[in-house]
């Protein structure tokens, strides 16, 4: 049973209405006493929390009460006890940022969706991205690149015309923003397992920064990104609304626009 809950909620209205509504039908409790988490707010709200309490080795159940809610359940107020106790659970692991900046600093961070290397001036970056030491391009000049893991595929990666990955495809999509030279390079897919290297050719003239999700760090010269198996994070579903669901209805539309 999941019956001692520890409640996360970011300030909206809808999370507000939805909280007073909870506190009345479930047991609230300490995080240490819970058996789950229950998490109200958008994906942005979800990926902040699963970062900061993922060490408590809780599962998470989100509520959407923000605009997309791709990582969230529906609000169910007639149903909501029997959707937290028959909701499928879904391992999803992160990937692990190493940065050095052109001062030669070096800063960590966990992302969930994607890494997103990003021009940070009106020039376009110039970076060499190799994985597990061979070549995947040596010079793209763009607004940027993204390594996506499955489960953010279909966010920003998605937007930038990336490829959508099935969860267990094992996979990590490294997919370009607005590639200049080589203009029709599209990407590529890699093994989870890869070692993946990027390195800004410019850090004077075109400067770059580096974004675990909404982590950033600014003026990054050598950036390493690999899957951090060591880390997972449990998520629960509706019954008639997992993930897999989720991302397969994606993959018709994207094959449907297509077409």
């Amino acid at each position: 049973m999941r019956d001692k809950v520890y409640l996360v909620f970011d300030k909206t209205k809808t999370s507000l209405k939805i909280k007073s509504i909870l506190i009345k039908k479930i047991n609230i409790t300490s995080l240490i006493k819970s058996n789950i988490i229950i998490v109200l707010g958008g994906d942005g709200f979800m990926l902040q929390a699963l970062k900061k309490l993922y060490k408590y080795k809780k599962p998470f159940y989100g509520i959407n009460s923000g605009n997309y809610g791709f990582l969230m359940n529906k609000f169910s107020n007639e149903h909501i006890i029997k959707n937290l106790n028959i909701s499928n659970g879904i391992k999803i692991y992160p990937l692990q940022m190493t940065v050095t900046n052109k001062n030669n600093q070096t800063k960590k961070s966990i992302a969930i969706n994607e890494v997103s290397i990003l021009r940070q001036s009106k020039q376009a970056s110039s970076i060499s991205i190799t994985a597990n030491k061979k070549n995947i391009i040596k010079n793209l000049i763009s607004d940027g690149v993204l390594v996506s893991t499955p489960a953010g595929s279909t966010a920003y990666n998605l937007s930038a015309h990336g490829p959508i990955l099935n969860l267990d495809s094992r996979k990590l999509a490294v997919t370009p923003i607005s590639p200049f030279r080589p203009r029709r390079w599209r990407g590529t897919i890699v093994s989870d397992k890869s070692k993946i290297l990027i390195k800004n050719l410019d850090t004077n003239k075109r400067p770059i920064s580096a974004v675990a999700d909404n982590f950033e760090v600014r003026n990054a010269k050598i950036i390493k990104i690999q899957a951090n198996k060591k880390i997972s994070f449990e998520l629960l579903y509706d019954k008639n609304n997992s993930l897999h669901k989720k991302i397969k209805i994606e993959q018709t539309r994207k094959e449907t626009s297509n077409n």
